[in-house]
């Protein structure tokens, strides 16, 4: 019995044993195979949340924090400025110096003592006590009344160590505020003394470093302003300057002047066109325009003022710089619109340049010729600004022919010639030719025939005129496929017709009224069959 007992229970226990290892087998086949992989609900579907509205410009704000800013800094700088002139000529000279640069430092110091906290505000003054120190120095030899530097190539010599200071401060700081408001305010404080030809060398050299803000940093609006304030400067030495100095001549005054806006002009060319690509079309439209018209205006005032019979040759001058630097904005990859600005503003400086040099038919042929090339050339070169201002100078061609007294006939044929070429070419080259070009050349072309014949028949069959006017351009249209050319024929006959109707049926002679209407009725006939003939056929 107890054996029986203890058989059970070792069978027991042998298939317990068993059971334990193949649950051990199983765990451990469970370990070494990687988790199955779980599913995850879907993620939600993203709505996309509509962008905040940017906050609305608090207007009040931003006059009190930008504009008063300015505005105060400019005026602190400029009693500062006045300070210095009619008070510091009583101090002693080593006062002078150490006072004024310790204003100066002091405005500095206060500003980047301020920045740490309100940033804009504080690069403000920190350049206002650049501009303070920059005038210091200028006013050391330029301000009479503060003289202590003798020595003119000294004193320009330290202008242009302040003013690369300005620059390699204001660029480490990478800070345009601090820029703008010590090359403005040196350009403009330079202003309050006498203006000679130092004060245009230390406003050229204010300029050199706006323009290294473009060129590097590409930043605006402190070259742009330097550029406003070169020129402004400009016009202040010459309205101060009526006279010529002693022992001076006209020739060295007019060629001073001339002298440094070619300098002016060619800093702003140059910096614009280094890289032009990295700029804005804006930008370069601005800068070019404002560049040409700085050079133009006060040098036509300065030539005409003291050298007029070389005016003409002075425009000529200003179209060949303007047509140069569209050449170099094409090499340099400009845009599109900048090299269409200058070419256009090259042949429209020409054209200004002409009535200075020619009068009567010679006025209107030497315009007439201008605008067709220019024409011809925007055809060329893609430039439709160009044709544009070809055709204008067309029209205003056109206008001039009642200047002269006789010929007018002989001008207006050469214009017809000219508006049709223009449109022809436009046609022939343009892949999509400009319904509003073609339909001033066929209006131009018009006006031509109209006063052309007007200008051949009696003055009492001027109805007649119209009514040939308006044959000759029915058949230019039929002859080149072109409906403008009609749609002008059919202006120009119905101004005959009510012409005919409201003024020759009752003040007309009877011959001279007979031979209107049959001639009128026989054309008005012949264009009506042509029509008819050529109806349903595509252009």
């Amino acid at each position: 019995m107890a054996e029986d007992n203890s058989r059970e229970l070792s069978d027991v226990v042998r298939r317990l044993e068993d059971t334990v290892a193949r649950l051990e087998a199983r765990i451990a086949r469970l370990e070494a195979a990687p988790p199955p992989p779980v599913a995850l609900p879907p993620p939600p579907p993203i709505v996309p949340s509509a962008a905040p509205a940017p906050a609305p410009r608090d207007l009040e704000a931003h006059l009190g924090t930008y504009w008063l800013s300015r505005a105060g800094i400019v005026a602190l700088i400029l009693g500062f400025a006045f300070l210095i002139i009619y008070h510091f000529g009583d101090l002693g000279v080593l006062a002078r110096v150490g006072l004024g640069y310790l204003l100066s430092a002091g405005l500095a110091a206060l500003g980047l003592w301020l920045s740490r906290r309100h940033a804009l505000f504080g690069q403000i003054l920190f350049g206002g006590g650049l501009a303070l120190g920059y005038f210091v120095t200028y006013a050391l030899h330029f301000v009479p009344a503060v003289r202590v530097i003798d020595s003119e190539v000294l004193a320009l010599g330290l202008l242009a160590l302040n003013t690369v200071a300005i620059v390699v401060v204001a660029h480490r700081m990478r800070s345009e505020t601090v820029a703008g408001i010590a090359l403005f305010l040196g350009l403009h404080t330079g202003m309050l003394s006498d203006i000679t030809l130092f004060t245009l060398l230390s406003t050229a050299l204010l300029a050199a470093g706006a323009l290294f803000f473009l060129v590097k940093n590409r930043w605006v609006i402190v070259p742009l302003s330097s550029l406003v304030a070169v020129y402004s400067t400009h016009v202040v030495w010459a309205m101060r300057t009526q006279a010529i100095a002693p022992g001076g001549s006209t020739g060295d005054r007019l060629a001073l002047s001339l002298g440094f806006l070619a300098l002016y002009y060619v800093l702003f060319s140059v910096a614009l066109l280094i890289e032009p690509r990295e700029l804005s079309r804006r930008v370069g439209l601005t800068f070019a325009l404002l560049n040409w018209a700085g050079l133009l205006a006060l040098g036509a005032v300065e030539v005409e003022r003291w050298d007029s019979p070389r005016l003409f040759a002075f425009f000529v001058a200003v179209a060949l710089a303007q047509a140069a630097c569209g050449a170099g904005a094409r090499m340099r990859g400009a845009s599109d619109a900048l090299f269409q600005t200058y070419v256009a503003t090259a042949v429209l400086t020409l054209a200004l340049g002409v009535p200075t040099e020619f009068e009567g038919a010679t006025l209107v042929r030497t315009w007439t010729v201008v605008g067709l090339g220019a024409g011809l050339a925007g055809r060329t070169l893609g430039a439709s600004a160009l044709t544009s201002v070809g055709v204008g100078l067309l029209f205003l061609a056109l206008g001039a022919t009642w200047l002269p007294p006789t010929g007018r006939a002989g001008l207006n044929a050469g214009l017809l010639v000219a508006f049709v070429i223009v449109e022809r070419l436009s046609v022939a080259r343009a892949r999509q030719p400009r319904p509003s070009l073609q339909a001033l050349c066929a209006l131009g072309a018009g006006f031509a025939t109209v006063w052309m014949l007007g200008d051949v028949l009696p003055p009492a069959l001027v109805t007649l005129a119209w009514g040939l006017a308006a044959s000759l351009l029915f058949l230019l249209g039929f002859t080149v496929r072109e409906r403008w050319y009609r749609f002008a024929g059919l202006g120009v006959l119905g101004l005959a017709l009510a012409r005919l109707l409201f003024v020759d049926l009752s003040g007309l002679p009877p011959n001279q009224r007979i031979l209107t209407f049959l001639v009128l009725g026989a054309l008005l006939l012949a264009v009506s069959f042509i029509y008819t003939r050529t109806r349903g056929q595509k252009e």
